[in-house]
Formats: structure tokens, sequence, C-alpha cells
């Protein structure tokens, strides 16, 4: 799900989303190179995981055109965002601005919770019942600066997570094709169930522009998640980026594997690298199709010097499989699904805890990690956690001390001795 934040400046944005966002010591993942402020994190509340938008940042020139961009920004956020968290500032009171946001958030039909911040103290509670006049529902006092009714937030925020679950389809594959514009999505999606149009069966997904198609053939059963091209962009210019990477988001979150297509006449590009990160940040399988490879003038080593290129940009995360295709001509279309499918069932697959500890002991013993200041780290069991995505345990004594390039060693072994190919593995040590 997506809780995007909205709100004029300097009501608290962001400090909301660092409070948020690091909720629970949960993963945030600050995308360089998409905007100029941090936009995009995950958040963990009460065994629930969901994505935070902060819309902060886009704010662009002079005060004449704020309240221009502020529009566009919360019109981007309506559209897109499953719930919408309207950020008002108590110490200023109501603003033509907070108007502005208010007026269209009122015509919207998205879940909205009103949030006034800066409430610190009695005499703030009492101001922040201004805000009932928007008639957005009652104002939910905090302090993102200390934390103060933040509990009470996420506490609503995951009951719209609760009712979102309690809509869910069956427990099948989902597979999302995901990538930039004009690389082939839409061609691929028709490549796979346009002739079998009589096997699929469209339902609406729990959103209302995912479009979940089963498909039940070839001893194949699964959703094939298209949301490519269905909403439209409207008069989103300027921020073209925010709306696509909230786009990508909503599409991967719906996903067991995403279907990442690459076109091959322009290679790896750094808003492909941004969708693989999206996508290991949230810990999905992933397949990447280089398609257009009818259009490649092939020599002998021509496929296998693409894949190292493709795999350089992606480093560290390089066991993913790569099948070069073209949908125009259906070349190696079913291939696509076979390796979709062993992506699925390696991220779902669970290691005994004896079998791991059997393989890792020894692993560890060869190669144990690195002393710091003169303190040895001892690693005495590995458990697999209870996850719907690959993650394991180390308990260890000192786990302060393990750095990441230890954390890659083990990743590695992992995957080398267990077959994690295409899925992201978290790695997490613990105090023993």
């Amino acid at each position: 799900m997506i809780v995007a934040i909205v709100g004029r400046p300097n009501v608290g944005k962001s400090t909301l989303f660092n409070r948020l966002t690091e909720t629970k010591q949960a993963i945030v993942d600050e995308i360089s190179g998409v905007t100029r402020d941090r936009l995009y994190g995950i958040a963990d509340w009460a065994g629930k995981e969901f994505s935070v938008i902060d819309t902060g940042g886009y704010i662009l020139n002079s005060d004449d055109i704020f309240e221009e961009e502020i529009r566009k920004q919360v019109d981007i956020a309506v559209e897109e965002a499953n719930l919408i968290l309207f950020v008002v500032d108590v110490t200023s009171g109501i603003t033509d601005m907070d108007d502005t946001v208010a007026q269209i958030l009122r015509k919207s039909n998205k879940n909205i919770l009103l949030v006034v911040n800066k409430v610190d103290n009695n005499k703030r509670i009492l101001e922040a019942n201004e805000f009932y006049k928007f008639g957005l529902g009652d104002p939910i006092s905090i302090s993102s600066i200390n934390g103060s009714g933040t509990g009470e937030l996420l506490d609503k925020v995951v009951s719209y997570i609760e009712k979102e679950d309690a809509e869910g389809e069956l427990d099948i594959p989902k597979y999302t094709v995901v990538g930039r514009p004009n690389v082939g999505k839409s061609s691929l999606i028709n490549a796979l169930i346009g002739e079998e149009r009589n096997i699929v069966t469209p339902i609406s997904g729990t959103t209302r522009d995912s479009i979940y198609t089963r498909y039940n053939k070839f001893n194949q059963d699964f959703y094939l998640v298209d949301t490519a091209g269905i909403r439209k962009k409207g008069k989103v210019t300027e921020n073209l980026e925010f709306y696509s990477v909230l786009r990508s988001i909503r599409s991967i979150e719906k996903a067991d594997v995403c279907l990442l297509l690459i076109d091959a006449t322009q290679g790896m590009e750094a808003q492909d690298l941004n969708i693989i990160r999206l996508i290991q940040k949230n810990n999905k399988g992933l397949v990447i199709l280089v398609n257009k490879w009818d259009l490649i003038e092939k020599e002998t080593n021509t496929s296998k010097d693409y894949t190292q290129k493709v795999k350089e940009k992606m480093s560290p995360f390089v066991d993913v499989p790569i099948i070069f295709t073209s949908v125009l001509t259906k070349q190696r279309i079913h291939k696509v699904l076979e390796e979709a499918k062993q992506v699925y069932e390696n991220r779902r697959k669970k290691i005994t805890t004896s079998k791991l500890n059997e393989v890792m002991q020894a692993v560890i013993e060869a190669y144990p990690p690195p002393s710091i200041k003169g303190k040895f780290v001892k690693i005495k069991y590995i458990t697999q956690l209870n996850t719907f995505y690959p993650s394991f345990a180390f308990f260890c004594n000192l786990p302060q001390y393990v750095k990441d390039p230890y954390k890659r060693y083990l990743e590695n072994k992992l995957r080398e001795n267990f077959g994690f190919t295409g899925s992201p593995i978290q790695i997490y040590m613990r105090k023993k």
C-alpha cells in the first residue's frame, strides 16, 4: 500500500516521513538521481509493511508558483496513493495554501487522514480543533519531532492495510510487467495472453488501476498484473519522474515476481536501475527481459557480452535471470514464464535450520569475519526467518562489527549452496 504525505511547505512532511520510515528500524531507500530530496521509504508497524511517499522537495522557483506546484503534487498523490496523510501546522493555523490542498482532497474519493503537526502541549491540542473546518474527519494531533501521537496515526494507517488485505485475490503467483515507456510492456502482455483469450479471466484488482489477468494453461496458473497505460498522466509534466516512480512502486508492490523489460537497442539506463532498486528493497523476485533482440546484429559472444554489461551496472545484485527476447517475433516468450515460475519458487524457498547450519558453519569456518579493534566475531547459529522472502538471522557475539562486505560474502554463499536466483536476500546479524 502507498501512503502519500502531502501539504504545503514547512509543515513537517519530511520530519514525519523520517519518523514513519524509521519506526521499528525499517529500511529507508533514498533513491539517488530521482529527486533532489528524500522520496520513498518503507515503514513497518504491527507487522505490516507499507510504502511512504514524501512529496516534499518539489516546490520549485519563486513564491508566486508555490500554489501551482503544490496542486500538481497533490493531484499526483491523490491519483496514485491508497491513503493520503494531509499534514498541517497547528502553530500557523489554516492558511490559503492549506485551503487549496483541502479543496482538492475533498473532491477525491481517497482515504484521507488529517494530521495536525507540532502539537506538543495541551494548549495546542485545543488549537488543533480549528482544522475540523476542512470537513476531512477528526484531526490526528502529533508532534513528528518528538513522536507523540504517531502511534495512533500508525494504528489508523494499518487499519486501512488490513481492509485491503481482506479484499485479496487467490493465492497464486502475481507477475508484474515493469519498465520504462516504449520498451514493449503492452506487447509482452498481448503476446502472453492474446492468443489464448479464451483461457484467461480478466478481474479487477484491489486498486482501481491494476488489471489482474488470470492465465491458466500449460501447467501455469498465475495473475499477470498490468498497470501500464491504464492511468493518464493528465497535466503532469514537470513532475514526470515523481509520477513514474509512484507508478513503479504501485506496480511492484502487487508483484511476487517483476518482469523488467529493457530495450536491447538502448541498454540498461538509470531509470531501469532505479526500478531494480525498488524491486530489491521491496524484496520481490526479478527476471530481466532484454526486448527487441531481433534488432541487434549478432556475433559469437554478443549475448554473453551484453549480459556482462548489464550485470556490471546492476552490481552487487547480479544473481538474476536475463532472457533475450523479441516480443514482436515471440522469441523465447515461453522461457519468460518458465523463469518467472522458478524465481517465484526460489523466493518462497525454505531451508531447514539443521541444513542451514551444517552448510553455513563450514563456510564461516573457512572464512571467518575479520577482527575489528582486536575483537573477534563468533557466529554461533543461523536460522531462516518466517517472512515472504528469503531472510536469515545470524546470531553472534558482536553483530555491530559485521560489515557489509562480509554480509555480501554470506549472501553469495547462500546463493551458491541453496539457489535463490532472482530473489533478493536479507541478512540480519543478531545478538546471541
